[in-house]
C-alpha cells in the first residue's frame, strides 16, 4: 500500500518502538523491565493510530493549541469513524492507563498480567496492520521475538480473583506491604480501560478500593466492570492470540453515586460525570444570578444532600459540583416568590 509521507514515518516509528519493547520484554534483566515495556508499547500504539488517521485524511493536530492530539483523542476519532473496534481501542486504552500509572507513580504488574495485556496488544497491532496498511507483523518480526512467557495463561476470572486475594493478603495487619498492594490495585483499575472509554487511575479511587478490600468486600462489588470481561486465547507459544471480549449475558449493574454499599465501585471519573455543574453553571441553567441561586440552594438545603453536591479537591482548592438531581430540585422551586423569600432570608 502506498502511504502518505507522514503516515509512513509514523508507522515506522511505531514499529521501531514495538521492536524495542519486545526486546526488553524478552530480556533477562528485570530492573525497570515492566515500565520500559509499557512505555514502548504505548508509543507504538499511538504512532500506529495516528498513522491510520493521517492515511485516512483525519486531522491529528489541535487547531487551538497547534500541537498533536493525544492518544485518547486519537482513539476516540478512530473509534467514532469506524476504523477500529471498541475491543481494539479498549486493549490500547488499558495499556495506556498502565503506562500512565507506571510513568507517573508506581505500578505492580505480575508477569502473567503483563504478558496477557502485551499479547492482546500484539494481536490488536497485527489486526490494524492487516486491516489498514495491507501489512502484518510477520513481515517485520520473526515469531521468536514476540512476547514469550514460561507461565501458562490463566482464565481471566481466576487471574482477577487471584490478584484480589493477593492484595487482601498484602493489606493484612502487620504485613507492611501497602505500597505493593496499592500498586496492584492500580493495575486492576487500568484494566478497566478494556470496558470503558474514560479511564483514570485516581488516588481517591485507590483509597476507596483499599478500604473495601480491608472490609472484605467481594471482588464483584469493587470491580464490577472487570466482571463483564473475558479473555479469548487462541493458538500456542509464539503464535498465541489474545482478545478481550465482553462476557455473553454478563449482568449490567447500575450503581448509584449516593449508594454507600457500592462506594468502592464508584470511580472518580464517574463521579465527575454525575456531578458536572459548577455553581455558576447551575445559576445559568436557572437563569438566576449566582448570589440568588446560592440563596435558593441554602433555602432548600440542597448542599446538605450528597446526592446533590460533591466537593472535588485539587491540591488546596475545593470545587463544589452539582448533579442533575440538584438542578431538578432547584428548577421545581424556581419561582419568583420562592426566590424572593430565599433572598430575604439569606445570611447577612
Amino acid at each position: 500500500m502506498k502511504l502518505k509521507r507522514d503516515a509512513r514515518t509514523l508507522k515506522q516509528n511505531g514499529l521501531a518502538s514495538l521492536r524495542r519493547g519486545l526486546e526488553i520484554f524478552n530480556a533477562y534483566d528485570d530492573n525497570g523491565r515492566t515500565e520500559s515495556v509499557l512505555l514502548h508499547l504505548q508509543h507504538c500504539s499511538e504512532m500506529l493510530i495516528k498513522a491510520l488517521l493521517v492515511q485516512r485524511s483525519q486531522p491529528v493536530f489541535d487547531k487551538e493549541k497547534g500541537i498533536s492530539i493525544g492518544l485518547e483523542k486519537a482513539l476516540n476519532v478512530a473509534t467514532s469513524s469506524g476504523y477500529i473496534t471498541a475491543g481494539q481501542a479498549g486493549t490500547i486504552r488499558a495499556l495506556d492507563a498502565m503506562r500512565d500509572a507506571a510513568q507517573h507513580w508506581m505500578l505492580v504488574l505480575t508477569e502473567d498480567v503483563l504478558y496477557l495485556n502485551a499479547r492482546a496488544l500484539i494481536t490488536t497491532i497485527d489486526e490494524l496492520l492487516q486491516e489498514h496498511f495491507d501489512d502484518s507483523l510477520a513481515d517485520h518480526l520473526p515469531l521468536r521475538v514476540l512476547p514469550i512467557s514460561t507461565q501458562p495463561l490463566q482464565d481471566f476470572d481466576l487471574l482477577i480473583d487471584r490478584e484480589y486475594r493477593q492484595i487482601a493478603e498484602l493489606l493484612a495487619p502487620k504485613k507492611r506491604a501497602r505500597d505493593e498492594a496499592r500498586g496492584r490495585i492500580r493495575a486492576l483499575l487500568a484494566m478497566e480501560g478494556h470496558v470503558t472509554d474514560t479511564i483514570a487511575v485516581s488516588e481517591r479511587d485507590i483509597d476507596r478500593i483499599e478500604r473495601a478490600i480491608r472490609n472484605a468486600t467481594p471482588v464483584e462489588n469493587v470491580f464490577p466492570r472487570l466482571m463483564t470481561l473475558a479473555s479469548n486465547v487462541a493458538g500456542e507459544g509464539p503464535t498465541v492470540k489474545v482478545r478481550f471480549t465482553k462476557k455473553e449475558g454478563a449482568p449490567v449493574r447500575f450503581v448509584s453515586g449516593d449508594d454507600p454499599a457500592a462506594a468502592a465501585a464508584i470511580r472518580e471519573v464517574d463521579l465527575q460525570k454525575k456531578y458536572y455543574l459548577s455553581p455558576q453553571s447551575l445559576a445559568e441553567r436557572l437563569k438566576l444570578t449566582a448570589p440568588k441561586c446560592k440563596a435558593l440552594r441554602d433555602h432548600l438545603n440542597v448542599d446538605a444532600d450528597p446526592a446533590n453536591v460533591m466537593v472535588f479537591e485539587f491540591g488546596s482548592q475545593r470545587h463544589p459540583r452539582y448533579s442533575d438531581n440538584a438542578l431538578r430540585i432547584l428548577h421545581e422551586a424556581n419561582t419568583a416568590e420562592n426566590v424572593d423569600i430565599a433572598w430575604r432570608n439569606r445570611p447577612r
